[in-house]
């Protein structure tokens, strides 16, 4: 059935947005409208910034799985980074196969210890410098935030809020960001320095 929804939601995708714009509010539409779109694009960047780093870390992987010896090497990290998609899950499932395979060609050896060791350091690559700059930066937030609904997400929800935690904190910033904007230009941010240019003013006449 799902590729029958899909099917239908594509070819009237225009006509549902249009819909659901009619019924909004008009006063509040304009700003509706911007929340919407920064939302979209944040995840666009989120599934582009994710996406490039799952083709880097493939390409590491297989790359450091082919260096290091390993039959179907190439193959195996490919498949590690395309997995990586869902965070840890990619990596975990790629380091027991390609450990399985290096046990059963090189056995207890330096050979087990270098594939382990290239896992590894794809490990800090990605949860270092390439999640947090290219998904990061894409959904405009900071390297830390990142790592924080990571482990907040795994930590609540398990696998399923370690895929959903940087869509939903990039969701929330959006929303942040645009309060903190109305914030700004509202009568209540500009309330006291009004108040004091009146009292300066005021004494300035005296």
């Amino acid at each position: 059935i799902t590729p029958v929804v899909s099917f239908y939601l594509l070819r009237d995708w225009d006509k549902i947005v249009a819909k659901v714009d009619s019924y909004l509010p008009r006063r509040s539409a304009k700003d509706i409208r911007q929340c919407v779109s920064e939302i979209d694009e944040t995840l666009a960047g989120f599934v582009r910034g994710q996406a490039t780093v799952c083709i880097l870390l493939g390409l590491f992987y297989g790359l450091g799985l082919t260096l290091a010896g390993l039959e179907f090497g190439f193959v195996i990290g490919l498949m590690t980074g395309l997995v990586s998609f869902v965070p840890y899950f990619g990596m975990i499932a790629g380091f027991a196969v390609g450990m399985g395979v290096a046990l059963a060609q090189f056995g207890f050896g330096l050979d087990l210890g270098l594939v382990a060791i290239v896992f590894l350091i794809g490990q800090v690559l990605e949860g270092n410098f390439l999640t947090p700059k290219l998904v990061g930066d894409k959904v405009g937030l900071h390297a830390v935030w990142v790592m924080f609904a990571l482990l907040a997400g795994g930590a609540v929800f398990g696998l399923l809020g370690v895929m959903l935690a940087v869509p939903v904190a990039a969701v929330i910033g959006v929303l942040v960001r645009y309060g903190l904007r109305q914030y700004l230009d509202s009568r209540l941010y500009d309330h006291g320095s009004g108040a004091s240019n009146s009292a300066g003013a005021d004494s300035e006449s005296q």
